[in-house]
């Protein structure tokens, strides 16, 4: 067995791995009770799929541009979801989305009163 066989059977390994980890993210997005517990369900598990799969891609492609072109995608995927998810969730509690009995700490409980919603457009 070559290198390369030892290669492709890791790669396919990391293509169902990641599949997986999506389904269970599509699965979590529309069984989760709440907008938190979907938003987790929406971010951690589908970057790590597509983590997963475009480490599988790589190694059945194994080509220099094509590993700079997927790590970068993997790098802006996993910076931009971040930021993406904390906004979402701070604009769902602003706005009184979140339920507070689902909750374990609520750190911006307290926070919550100070704020003023804008009135109409900019």
């Amino acid at each position: 067995m070559s290198w390369t066989d030892v290669a492709d059977v890791l790669a396919a390994a990391c293509l169902l791995a990641g599949a997986g980890f999506a389904l269970v993210a599509a699965i979590g997005v529309l069984r989760l009770p709440d907008l938190l517990s979907r938003m987790h369900a929406a971010t951690k598990p589908q970057v790590i799929g597509l983590v997963l799969v475009l480490a599988g891609v790589a190694l059945r492609l194994r080509e220099p541009s094509a590993l700079g072109i997927l790590a970068l995608v993997v790098v802006l995927q996993m910076s931009t979801s971040v930021v993406a998810s904390h906004m979402v969730g701070r604009a769902a509690f602003r706005a009184g989305q979140v339920r507070h009995d689902l909750l374990v700490v609520d750190e911006l409980g307290d926070e919550a009163a100070d704020w003023q919603e804008p009135r109409g457009a900019p």
